[in-house]
């Protein structure tokens, strides 16, 4: 007896101690529309920079007025913190000369980062003929950016089928993406299925799992649903209950994304890119947990 609770205990003892910084993290924020929100991205933005991330990047709407707002953002990061910025760039609202000189603007400001995407096509829009590929391409085609595209694990809404998903992502990581991030999830086995499924694939770029800390768990179902991202029965129970009370949510939302990492990291994934939804204290604390801290000045 005494024999297999010193084996749990080293075991558990290990698996506490086996994350010790080991892993890479980006953060992704999106640009604020209020005064009030833009308070909370900025407390945010500076509570997370010490912890290194090796980019953080800036959500991109559609419409002309969310664009300039994540120019602004952009801009302040790069010229405010030490932070590495990475704007989102979708092409459906742009013509190809545009984006040239999107661009090129972004290259002549001292950006290298891009995370390069599709884009939500507006209601009504006839079948897409240009894809997150083609933007690829144009952006290497321009200057050599370090470009991030989306991978979905659990197939992208519109896909025709799961097949044809890893295609378009093989495309795009042929045309020069340096990295795939993914969808948010919280099935880890079908995060582990699809790595395995892109390197049988010939897709040979890290595929950074996107991890979103719950807090909030109706608007995640609403987010759920617009996504085809499947919720575990087990996340279902986690939160159950907990309508009116948010102190024990966050607690709860900290501990599954920390239980996630964990395993994903014991299965050899080294970077993570967390969903922030601009806020720092759940993303602080799973990355404090995880070892990921920020460096302490040694006495010279």
């Amino acid at each position: 007896m005494a024999f297999h609770h010193a084996q749990f205990s080293q075991s558990l003892n290990q698996s506490l101690a086996e994350l010790n910084g080991g892993i890479n993290v980006s953060f992704e924020f999106f640009p604020p529309s209020t005064p009030e929100m833009e308070k909370l991205l900025w407390s945010s933005i500076r509570r997370l920079e010490p912890l290194n991330p090796k980019f953080v990047s800036v959500t991109y709407g559609a419409n002309s007025g969310v664009r300039d707002r994540t120019h602004s953002v952009i801009d302040r990061i790069q010229n405010e913190t030490n932070l590495v910025a990475a704007p989102h760039l979708t092409l459906v609202d742009a013509e190809e000369a545009e984006l040239r000189d999107l661009a090129k603007q972004y290259w002549e400001n001292g950006v290298r980062s891009i995370v390069a995407l599709r884009g939500d096509l507006p209601d009504g829009s006839p079948k897409p003929t240009r894809f997150a590929a083609d933007l690829v391409g144009l952006l290497k085609s321009v200057a050599d950016f370090d470009i991030s595209v989306a991978a979905y694990p659990e197939v992208h809404p519109e896909a025709a089928n799961a097949q044809a998903d890893l295609i378009n992502l093989k495309r795009k990581i042929d045309a020069g993406a340096n990295r795939a991030i993914t969808q948010f999830f919280f099935d880890v086995e079908s995060y582990l299925r699809f790595r395995d499924r892109c390197v049988a694939a010939g897709i040979d770029v890290e595929i950074v799992p996107g991890i979103l800390p719950v807090t909030n768990f109706t608007q995640l179902k609403r987010f759920a649903g617009l996504t085809n991202v499947s919720l575990p029965s087990w996340l279902h129970k986690q939160f159950d209950g907990l309508e009116d009370d948010p102190s024990t949510r966050q607690l709860v939302g900290a501990n599954v994304a920390i239980d996630m990492v964990k395993v994903l990291s014991r299965e050899g994934v080294k970077d993570f890119h967390f969903y922030t939804l601009n806020r720092a204290e759940l993303t602080y604390a799973i990355c404090h947990t995880l070892g990921v801290r920020p460096q302490v000045a040694s006495a010279s």
